[in-house]
């Protein structure tokens, strides 16, 4: 059956060829946005369901592009639109189980689908192709590694396929993506391939630079002064490499860093330090905004500053005599209506386009929140139909946009409500809005993912065209040579590391060659590749399993069918270098082993029950009153950041909640990952005493852990012990477990005023029982420690007082 309405579409040549190389292969498509990534995606989801069946899903990092992609589906796929549907955080767990039950099409959030497959609300199983939309996001513990690898272990015929325009400029971070997404393949066009040429739209790339007046000048002289003399003391001990004004805000913040790792060791001296590095960075950050947004974001952030009387940083620089000569100048720009040039600038571009073509659309991204509200007001007051498209976390006095309000913008842009969208970093990825005649950058980006997403947004469908402005002589020039140098860096990184993965390719295609000379019946024409027609003959797709103890190993698959299966010393014999140099790995499929871990469902962020699960462990997502993981009835486990062990100490929790744990479990355990010295000012020494408080007071032992993969291996080889060596019985409890006598008798007297449990404990070994306690006189109770006129008298109020 075929599946994609081929009447509705006319396929590239390049898209064919893409088409034919993926759709048996793990591969990264590296693509120019607006080249139709979708639609090759859409080719080979209709070759596999057609082929296996099954499901096919979609995930996208926001959910106006989940939805867009879910009607791109029903527009060309021959399904009944009850079967496409978009999986979002917005449905509930009940409903979205159903959903992904009675669907063959599914676009989604990757958190939606991470924490559904760690509650077991859905499996992988049956998926036949899944695709990672702006695939450059799978690195570090973004939600598309997690389920990347649950795919690749679970599903009986996976297929990933990866797309994005800019996968990013560093060449680890590249190996990274292919190691996360088990990529074989990497297709990769640029505007200039011979293939994609005659597609590409024409996009008139305009750099307009600006110069700052008088007043700006004046004002940047004195922060970089101020800087300057910040930076000194950190660069004589050797914190940063130097104090010129020029310094990256990079090296400022890993300066602080080292001074919090160097006091944590006892050097104190290096304390004093603190208040240069933190007033650096603030400076620092007065200055970008000087220099790219302007004299209102810096009077914004100033006032901010001022208003902080917490940190001591902000109080010393806001009483230096500069600074307020700073304030001054400020004050003064306001009253004569004088803000950054670019401001002028851009309000002229948007005019002369809107004079030339009425009905244009144009976007302006900025990095920062305030600035796109200060456009939209001036854009505004000149009569042009401006809104703001940002994303959904709020901030004070500045509501975020809920995904529906997204969507809502989107729609009213592509009809042409209004002519100027005004876009945060939120409004970079994907969204398809047709038509747009301009793009314009307010501030150059030093990152060569956000430069290349940015521009994607025009030239589309037709010639576009991009305007940067830039300050002379500022960050802003810098920032846009440091993207033009990362993008070039970046395809050259792609190209290096899609050879090696076509070297292995070979390898692979002549293993499989020799091999094939040994079975009978094996055509001549298998493994050949005619790539004068764009199409690959089949290879052979996964090696016979080998069975390590508990352990299945599947080789990563070739492109194509399977061939015969290879003997053991045929295996053997695969050349060395290709699991050396590439980073390409085997999948470890483990057998359930039984290991049951209960994790609080306030927990699945933190990234150890993902862990967890890749170990083997079953979990099970509960709200749990006590504790944040239980491995047995006698065993809860709480685990801490070193921030939140920390304030805890500050806000007097801490000894609270150990308390409740060691109450509801007989082996309480406190894990606290992280570096735990020198992260926030307070003295070693404190923490220390905390520590040795819960383990010799309350008896509870505390693990430390360098982040959630350690923790959750800490975690899974308790459950193992407690499961399987000492066969203890998994069951969850209630704070409030069987208590003994003594441990009841005590509650009891802890609700009179003033009394903790160790007063409680002192009381009743000097009466003997709760109602000795009760019936005692003022006099009799201050015979105890701790227990003064106030307190008994206190204590004798309450017990004899009636209710009126």
């Amino acid at each position: 059956m075929q599946y994609l309405r081929r009447d509705l579409i006319e396929p590239r040549v390049y898209q064919e060829v893409i088409y034919a190389r993926c759709k048996e292969a793990n591969c990264l498509v590296v693509l120019p946005t607006g080249l139709g990534k979708t639609l090759i995606a859409m080719l080979i989801a209709d070759y596999r369901l057609s082929k296996y069946g099954g499901k096919v899903l979609m995930l996208a990092p926001t959910k106006p592009l989940a939805v867009q992609h879910a009607e791109s589906f029903k527009k060309l796929f021959n399904i009944p639109p009850e079967k496409i549907n978009v999986l979002t955080g917005e449905l509930s767990p009940k409903q979205r189980a159903e959903v992904w039950k009675n669907s063959v099409v599914i676009t989604a959030t990757p958190q939606t689908v991470e924490n559904d497959i760690l509650t077991g609300r859905i499996s992988l199983e049956d998926v036949v192709l899944l695709v990672f939309d702006e695939a450059h996001r799978a690195v570090g513990n973004y939600s598309y590694v997690f389920i990347a690898k649950e795919y690749l272990k679970t599903a009986k015929h996976p297929l990933v396929l990866g797309l994005t325009a800019s996968p990013g400029s560093d060449e680890e971070k590249i190996r990274e993506i292919v190691r996360n997404l088990g990529i074989e393949r990497i297709e990769i066009r640029t505007e200039s391939s011979p293939d994609v040429k005659p597609y590409v739209q024409k996009i008139a790339f305009e750099w307009v630079k600006v110069d700052l007046p008088g007043i700006y000048k004046e004002v940047r002289s004195i922060l970089r002064e101020m800087l300057k003399e910040s930076l000194k003391p950190l660069a004589q001990f050797k914190l940063v490499s130097t104090y010129s004004p020029d310094i990256s805000k990079k090296e400022v913040l890993q300066a602080g860093s080292k001074i919090n790792q160097e006091v944590a060791r006892g050097n104190y001296e290096l304390g004093r330090l603190r208040m240069h590095q933190a007033k650096a960075v603030k400076l620092l950050h007065a200055l970008e905004l000087l220099e790219t947004q302007g004299l209102t974001a810096l009077r914004a952030y100033l006032k901010k500053l001022k208003e902080d009387k917490r940190t001591k940083s902000s109080k010393e620089l806001m009483e230096d005599p500069r600074m307020r000569k700073v304030i001054y100048l400020l004050v003064q720009a306001k009253e004569s209506g004088l803000d950054h040039p670019k401001m002028e600038k851009l309000k002229e571009l948007v005019k002369e386009q809107l004079g030339k073509k009425p009905s244009s659309k144009i976007i302006v991204f900025t990095n920062y929140r305030d600035t796109g509200k200060k456009i939209v007001e001036e854009l505004r007051s000149m009569g042009i139909t401006a809104e703001r498209f940002i994303g959904q976390a709020s901030r004070k006095d500045d509501r975020g946009m809920s995904q529906r309000e997204q969507k809502e913008v989107l729609d009213r842009f592509s009809r042409g409500e209004f002519n100027v969208l005004v876009a945060t970093s939120v409004g970079e990825e994907g969204l398809d809005v047709p038509e747009v005649d301009l793009v314009v950058f307010y501030e150059p980006v030093p990152s060569a993912i956000r430069s290349i997403q940015r521009r994607g947004r025009t030239g589309r469908h037709r010639p576009g065209r991009v305007v940067i402005l830039m300050a002379k002589g500022t960050r802003d020039e810098a920032y846009y040579w440091a993207s033009r140098r990362k993008e070039k860096g970046m395809f050259d990184a792609i190209k290096k590391i899609a050879r090696e993965l076509e070297k292995l390719q070979r390898a692979r295609i002549k293993a499989q060659g020799e091999e094939g000379k040994i079975h009978a019946g094996v055509e001549k024409s298998k493994g050949s590749v005619d790539v004068s027609k764009g199409k690959i003959a089949p290879l052979d797709a996964f090696l016979k399993p080998k069975k390590v103890e508990n352990t299945e190993i599947r080789e990563s698959k070739a492109v194509g069918k399977a061939a015969p299966q290879a003997s053991e010393e045929k295996s053997a014999e695969k050349p060395k270098e290709t699991t050396e140099e590439l980073p390409i790995k085997p999948i470890f499929v483990r057998k359930p082993k039984g290991i049951v871990v209960y994790v609080d469902s306030r927990e699945l962020r933190s990234g150890v029950p993902k862990h967890l699960r890749e170990l083997g462990a079953e979990v099970e997502v509960r709200t749990l009153d006590v504790a944040d993981y239980v491995v047995s009835e006698e065993v809860g486990i709480e685990r801490k950041s070193a921030n939140d062990f920390i304030q805890s100490i500050i806000d007097g929790r801490l000894f609270d909640q150990v308390e409740r744990l060691k109450r509801a479990y007989e082996k309480p355990v406190i894990i606290i990952e992280g570096e735990l010295y020198g992260i926030r000012n307070v003295h070693p020494n404190a923490i220390r005493g905390a520590i040795a408080a819960v383990t010799l007071d309350w008896g509870v032992p505390i693990l430390f852990s360098s982040g959630p993969e350690e923790t959750a291996q800490f975690i899974y080889l308790m459950a193992k012990r407690e499961q399987e060596e000492r066969k203890k019985e998994v069951r969850l409890r209630s704070e409030k477990k069987a208590l003994t006598l003594a441990e009841r008798q005590r509650l009891i007297v802890e609700g009179l005023p003033n009394v903790s449990a160790t007063l409680a404990k002192r009381l009743l070994k000097h009466f003997g029982n709760v109602e000795r306690v009760f019936t005692a006189t003022e006099e009799e109770l201050k015979e105890v420690e701790g227990i003064g006129p106030k307190k008994a008298r206190e204590i004798r109020r309450v017990i004899t007082g009636t209710l009126r």
